[in-house]
């Protein structure tokens, strides 16, 4: 009888991985099939998301030649600080879902590269014990505004306690989108032991045992929440909110203050009039509303219409380095990723999100190489269009 091949170790396996497209069938392989689709999926068709990515399949790159890339630096400046590559890694809900370490393991990985992490309000991990975690990092803090305002301003005061100096506040979020995969999954958080969950964890022993036997899921700044998804959003997150509640929020909160989930010219001209720090064009990972704008067809002409009185930065569809440049090219500040993290975090922990931000670097400096610019300062629109 032949003898049997070795099995891959993890961390082999992760560095097999040559883009996050690997990274991503490693997590589909560790995780149950309801907690990598909360990841994987999104609102309704998904066609927002698809577009999203599909967005950045069109963007063709015209080369400089001769030119001497022989360095090819990848710091940017945002908001004042410079930051290792034009990346931030973007606020994720039930992070500990995806691996027992969550968001500390994010948040540590950022810090190694010397890149912002946002904490959510729906994190699992509270403010101090992720500024504990990377106590050198710039970790952020992601904001939903809720219905007991009292809550909000508690909630501000323990993330800037903990030393998280900048303010993202998500806008595009009034009622929950229809997550379709959690629905047919029937999703609960923490998941819950039912007939399919049971399955799976028959087929995803590794993760089930991380998760049965880690520190029980909890949030870390809402509490008293429903078992289901829409439901949490829908009894705690505010509908009511409009651009005149970013004068308290300004006032309890003395840092930077951005805005996630701007969708349209027109809003975002009104942002950059009332003075915010930076915009976020997103539309929440296609998320919450099918059929929204691709965020990369749309930032141009945010950058246009508000020139230099706010930074605009990019969300959504973002999978490699050449990804990021192209955004860059065409105006973003940085990208905030998510789904590639955490593809990265379901994978191997704390290494594969590690891994994934090793994989954009990478193909962000081979990209500026081979496209003849000596580091992301020249990144220019005359680089690329979307065809």
């Amino acid at each position: 009888m032949l003898p049997r091949a070795p099995r891959m170790s993890r961390a082999r396996r992760l560095a097999d991985a040559a883009d996050v497209a690997d990274v991503r069938r490693l997590a589909m392989r560790r995780a149950p099939r309801m907690v990598f689709d909360y990841v994987d999926g999104a609102a309704e068709g998904e066609r927002s998301m698809a577009r999203a990515v599909e967005a950045f399949g069109r963007v063709e790159f015209s080369p400089r030649v001769l030119r001497d890339v022989a360095e090819a630096p990848t710091a940017v400046e945002i908001l004042g600080r410079r930051i290792g590559m034009p990346v931030v890694l973007g606020p994720t809900g039930f992070t500990r879902m995806m691996h027992r370490e969550g968001e500390r393991a994010v948040a540590r990985a950022a810090e190694r590269a010397g890149i912002p992490y946002t904490l959510s309000t729906m994190g699992t991990t509270s403010a101090k014990d992720v500024a504990a975690a990377a106590p050198g990092g710039w970790n952020w803090f992601q904001l939903y505004v809720v219905r007991d305002r009292a809550r909000n301003l508690e909630t501000l005061a323990l993330a800037r306690d903990a030393g998280m100096d900048v303010l993202v506040v998500t806008v595009d979020v009034p009622v929950a989108g229809a997550r379709l995969r959690d629905v047919r999954h029937g999703l609960t958080i923490p998941p819950s032991l039912h007939w399919r969950s049971v399955l799976q964890a028959m087929l995803r022993p590794a993760w089930w045992f991380d998760f049965l036997t880690s520190e029980p899921l909890r949030f870390a700044t809402v509490d008293g929440a429903p078992d289901d998804l829409a439901g949490i959003t829908n009894l705690m997150f505010d509908p009511s909110v409009t651009i005149s509640d970013l004068e308290w929020i300004r006032a309890a909160w003395q840092g930077p203050l951005l805005v996630k989930g701007v969708q349209r010219v027109d809003d975002a001209k009104e942002l950059a009039d009332v003075g915010v720090d930076g915009l976020v064009v997103s539309n929440h990972g296609g998320r919450q509303l099918d059929r929204s704008p691709a965020p990369l067809e749309l930032l141009p002409h945010v950058v246009n219409a508000v020139g230099d009185r706010t930074e605009v930065f990019l969300d959504g569809g973002v999978r490699s380095g050449a990804d990021v440049a192209a955004a860059v090219a065409l105006g973003a500040k940085a990208c905030f990723v998510g789904r590639a993290y955490l593809y990265g975090l379901m994978a191997g922990g704390e290494p594969g999100v590690t891994r994934v931000l090793d994989l954009l670097h990478a193909e962000l400096v081979r990209t500026l190489q081979l496209l003849g610019a000596a580091g992301v300062a020249e990144l220019s629109p005359d680089l690329v269009r979307l065809r």
